[in-house]
């Protein structure tokens, strides 16, 4: 738990006095034993408000490639964590947090997802905050980047202000956003040093 006070959302501390229009979304969920059993995946849909959001449940289940005939005990992880981007998303909201969220989705089901929540932050007043390590379909999606390492942040602006063509530095084949993250932590581990204690010694 964060010290009280130490965050803010719109003005407001969540873990005081609640939020309304914040989601949140983490890897915790595929891991709930209630979510594996025999539950069939329109009354899970259904049970959040999928019938009053027709169009947005419809959307989201044609973007994440869901098929409305699984049973929740019978399908794979990856496709459990469909159902559940699917059931968080149907209510519109105002801040959604995400924390590693993509990491079941192939490349396709997350290029698809990704694009929806940029629609979303284009077409009405809303805010994504993405943590995440895996970079794919991300070079021309944020619009800031927050550096944190060891509980602080290091480094916060725009793509603009960070600069992130003239800060990527060498290219690796990777987008200038992945080159630049790259680099972030490779300054991180030279910071800290390896996590057994170790010098961080180069291979000749």
């Amino acid at each position: 738990m964060a010290p009280s006070g130490s965050v803010s959302i719109s003005g407001i501390d969540p873990f005081k006095d609640g939020l309304e229009g914040v989601t949140y979304l983490g890897l915790e969920w595929v891991l709930n034993p209630i979510v594996r059993t025999d539950i069939d995946v329109p009354t899970l849909l259904a049970s959040v408000g999928g019938d009053y959001y027709s169009d947005r449940r419809d959307e989201l289940v044609r973007i994440l490639d869901i098929d409305l005939s699984w049973r929740m005990h019978a399908i794979s992880d990856g496709e459990r964590r469909r159902v559940q981007l699917a059931m968080g998303l149907l209510r519109p909201w105002t801040v959604l947090l995400l924390d590693e969220i993509t990491v079941d989705l192939d490349l396709l089901s997350r290029s698809n997802f990704l694009a929806f929540l940029k629609r979303e932050t284009t077409s009405r007043p809303c805010t994504v905050v993405y943590a995440t390590h895996i970079l794919d379909n991300l070079a021309e999606w944020p619009t800031h980047l927050i550096h944190m390492a060891l509980g602080k942040v290091k480094k916060w602006g725009s793509m603009e202000e960070l600069d992130v063509k003239a800060e990527s530095g060498v290219r690796t084949g990777n987008s200038q956003l992945g080159d630049l993250v790259l680099r972030w932590l490779q300054e991180d581990l030279d910071e800290r040093g390896l996590r057994n204690g170790k010098k961080n010694e180069g291979k000749s």
